[in-house]
């Protein structure tokens, strides 16, 4: 197993150092045929749009030789039959290129949809395959950059850039191979900048790569604190941070102008540089080549074709700058987006199935440890049994670990020694969706997504009927809230749910839960943050949905769960006081003292 860990390891070190252009085939291996399509189409497109010098120069050739010119070896005498050859040529010439040309610009196009399309969609799947703890240690912005901004750059280069190298490789061979079979001694002067150039372009290419790696990295932090504060705006107006806030955005945006700004230093150079280089190319060739034209070693036809030929060699190399420049952009981009798919998968199904309609709902913790991430280990060997269609509470100050064991059931995170079984299964053997299937939460932390009520009802359990939701919500206690909103449950709740009370988040919330039916309910101080009447009504509609039901509780009041079937008390990750609500009194503990506390007897 070990040997097995370590050559998945070693793999993922060779992905991520391969080169990204790699990467990036080997991902869209799937586009094979429509890569090569377009880059025939690319290819055709440029062959013919290289031909109307070779026609101009056999026009020279005819207006210079007339009877003797080259159309007049096929057959043609007459002058103006070879010029109706050429019209002909010509038409046929132009149509075809334009032709390539629309094919090429779309198959191009449509192909940097399709990967854009399914690289967000796998990037984001693998991303919900992640454990908390991976974004624990990232920020939302920077994951959005690299899900919308990354692989926007990457369509953009695809769109463009892509067919620009492959036609300037076309031409270099096309028009370099004409340059030797029509003037040799020429071609060698004329030619002579180009090792320089190429080595030039991969130079800058070398260059610019890590500074644009920086400037992904920079966009990054800057999505970063944007998404930040859009989400804490309501805490930036209340303590009126607006000021300190801007300047802060202020230092990450001229971070990331900063490294555009080296970029582009360098960037910018190559054009200017090019340009001197072609400048000795085109001069070698007006100069060598006239004097040979002049001299009668070389065809005056030759020459014009020579003269326009050498302008669509050495040019489009100055477009070379633009097209390294999105070239780099996009395989910085790669890289990110890659190293999000490469990114392992902690968290592995089980193989057992457990159909929702066969689970008891036992759940027993067994010598269960946990520590996050370079921080102490919040439990500590601990057991409990929660028997199945029973209520059973965890109470303990914040920071024993109560929320935890919560995320741990749900294999939020895996326990690092221990287990934890349902139905005398251990959970990871089950498969995934089954356990979590059969698990409903309620939290203190209610998130409902932008939509309407009824869709924030139905989350999770989508086939849902009309009459269903308005059953949930009913057993809730949310239905008279509901219908006495503008548009009863096709109100929109605003992000977050932002346009509703909490007690109202925490009603749909539940109404949520309802709806799912699960053999386990998790209630995670689920009344914490409302008040006394909005509490009563939950708790009258907790009380009906607990019903032979397994039901966890997690509570700091306790008024909440002194009807439970059995209490817990836990105190730095360990269990340390277990009974009845009058137990726990008896034995005057810490329950007890908390008791006392919540309750005014102290």
């Amino acid at each position: 197993m070990a040997t097995v860990l370590k050559s998945h390891r070693i793999l993922r070190r060779r992905k991520r150092s391969a080169p990204p252009i790699q990467r990036l085939l080997e991902y869209g291996h799937q586009y094979r045929k429509q890569i090569w399509l377009a880059t025939s189409c690319s290819i055709l497109n440029k062959l013919f749009d290289l031909a109307p010098p070779a026609l101009i120069g056999i026009a020279v050739d005819v207006v210079v030789k007339k009877q003797d010119s080259i159309i007049a070896r096929w057959g043609v005498s007459d002058v103006f039959g070879q010029f109706l050859i050429l019209a002909v040529l010509t038409v046929i010439i132009w149509i075809l290129e334009s032709a390539f040309e629309y094919a090429y610009a779309r198959i191009w196009r449509n192909l940097a949809q399709n990967i854009q399309h399914d690289l967000r969609l796998d990037a984001y799947e693998h991303l919900q395959e992640l454990e908390l703890a991976y974004f624990e240690e990232r920020s939302t912005g920077g994951l959005m950059s690299i899900l919308s901004d990354d692989i926007n750059q990457l369509e953009r280069f695809l769109d463009v850039g892509a067919n620009e190298i492959i036609q300037v490789v076309t031409t270099v061979l096309i028009i370099g191979g004409a340059f030797f079979i029509l003037a040799p001694s020429v071609a060698l002067l004329a030619m002579s900048p180009m090792p320089f150039i190429l080595w030039g372009s991969f130079a800058f290419q070398r260059l610019l790569a890590p500074r644009y790696a920086k400037v992904r990295e920079k966009v990054g932090f800057l999505n970063s604190r944007l998404a930040n504060n859009i989400s804490g705006i309501t805490t930036i107006k209340s303590f009126t941070a607006e000021s300190y806030e801007s300047s802060r955005l202020g230092v990450e945006s001229d971070a990331y102008r900063q490294s555009n700004a080296k970029a582009i230093a360098l960037s910018a150079a190559f054009i200017p540089l090019i340009r001197m280089l072609i400048l000795v190319g085109f001069t070698a060739l007006l100069l060598y080549g006239g004097m040979a034209a002049v001299d009668g070693k070389m065809s005056v036809g030759t020459y014009s074709v020579l003269v326009f030929l050498i302008q669509r060699l050495l040019w489009p190399l100055t477009r070379l700058g633009d097209t390294f420049d999105q070239y780099q952009r996009a395989m910085a981009s790669t890289n990110r987006v890659m190293d999000l798919l490469d990114t392992p998968i902690a968290i592995h199904t089980g193989n057992i199935t457990l159909p929702i309609d066969e689970v008891q709902g036992e759940v027993q913790f067994k010598n269960v440890y946990f520590a996050y991430k370079d921080r102490f280990p919040v439990i500590k060997n601990l057991s409990l049994d929660i028997p199945a269609g029973k209520t059973i509470a965890i109470v303990g100050s914040t920071g024993s670990g109560k929320s935890t064991l919560v995320k741990l059931l749900l294999r939020l995170y895996e326990v690092q020694m221990g287990s934890i079984t349902l139905d005398d299964i251990d959970i990871q053997n089950l498969n995934l969706q089954d356990l979590r299937r059969c698990i409903g939460l309620v939290s203190q932390d209610v998130f409902l997504f932008h939509g309407t009520v009824a869709e924030n009802i139905t989350y999770g359990s989508f086939d849902a009927t009309e009459k269903d939701i308005m059953m949930a919500a009913k057993v809730a206690e949310a239905h008279e809230f509901i219908i006495s909103l503008p548009q009863g449950y096709e109100t929109i709740v605003g992000e977050r749910g932002q346009k509703l009370s909490g007690g109202q988040r925490q009603r749909i919330a539940i109404a949520r839960a309802v709806l799912k039916n699960p053999p386990i309910l998790i209630l995670d101080e689920a009344t914490s943050a409302v008040d006394n009447e909005t509490e009563a009504a939950i708790q009258r509609s907790l009380e009906r949905i607990t019903a032979n039901r397994t039901t966890i509780a997690i509570a700091h009041r306790l008024s909440t769960i002194r009807n439970a079937n059995c209490i817990y008390v836990m105190e730095h990750g360990e269990l340390v006081e277990s009974g009845t609500h009058e137990q726990l009194l008896k034995k005057d503990g810490i329950y007890a003292s908390l008791w006392r506390v919540q309750s005014g007897l102290r």
